[in-house]
């Protein structure tokens, strides 16, 4: 029997090299876990929103959710730290749909403080992980991760707009429509590739919708606060017709 040309050491040295992947995505999937498991405890925090008055959000809402959000972000470094040895877009969708609830998570509880959005800059210095990374292979925050994370913001705010109204608020909804649209606006000028993103922000075009409706409703029984009637009112209960959008130019590519 004729003797084999093809030395056994060459698949053993595959074997270790499936063996040492498989320990990396071990040891990152334990983090992973953790990390989604504490998110779980930041949304079911966050959703009480729906049921306390604005008011009541700090004892309620903020201060239990900063607790939580802490241990995430301490689990974030420990994340960092590790993914950091390994090539990123080899491991990255492993860890990305947690990173992106996080990030929704910190939107959310910026724009239920502040009325505003939290940029890109502000999550990732709140992380303490650098952003859009392009020069290094290291762990960071990707555009996409923060455009999608945006788009859950925005349907949560949706939700909350005819809540807040049942919990007796009738300024916020006013509040979320004027956000809403400028982030429709914003999504307008990107040029999309991400085809997940771009199905989502074509979603954003109805939240705009749902919300003008909610002040429409409160318009026609005289509970919008006076001075901002006329700025905030749908164009339908102004007796007018709604201007045509534009088309605008893509100055951002994704």
């Amino acid at each position: 029997m004729a003797a084999s040309n093809i030395d056994p050491a060459i698949f053993e040295h595959l074997q270790a090299k499936i063996d040492e992947e498989g320990r990396i995505k071990d040891e990152l999937k334990d983090i992973i876990q953790q990390l989604e498991k504490q998110g779980r405890v930041t949304q079911s925090i966050l959703s009480r929103i729906h049921n306390t008055p604005t008011g009541q959000l700090g004892p309620a809402v903020f201060q239990p959710c900063e607790k939580s959000i802490l241990t995430q972000i301490h689990l974030v470094k420990i994340l960092s730290d590790i993914a950091s040895k390994h090539p990123f877009y080899k491991w990255n969708n492993l860890w990305t749909r947690e990173m992106q609830n996080l990030i929704f998570c910190l939107q959310l509880r910026h724009w239920l403080a502040h009325q505003e959005l939290e940029t890109i800059e502000q999550v990732g210095n709140e992380l303490g992980v650098p952003i859009n990374v392009k020069d290094r292979d290291i762990f960071h925050l990707t555009i996409e991760e923060y455009l999608l994370a945006l788009t859950s913001t925005i349907d949560e705010l949706t939700r909350l707009a005819p809540n807040a109204v049942t919990l007796g608020d009738f300024s916020r909804p006013l509040q979320i429509s004027k956000f809403i649209k400028d982030i429709h606006a914003g999504f307008q000028l990107l040029n999309l590739k991400n085809d997940t993103l771009r199905r989502r922000s074509d979603g954003i075009k109805y939240a705009v919708k749902k919300v003008e409706d909610v002040v429409y409703d409160l318009s026609l029984r005289g509970l919008l606060p006076k001075q901002t009637r006329s700025d905030d009112t749908p164009a339908e209960a102004k007796g007018g017709a709604g201007a045509p959008a534009s088309d605008m130019d893509s100055e951002v590519s994704l």
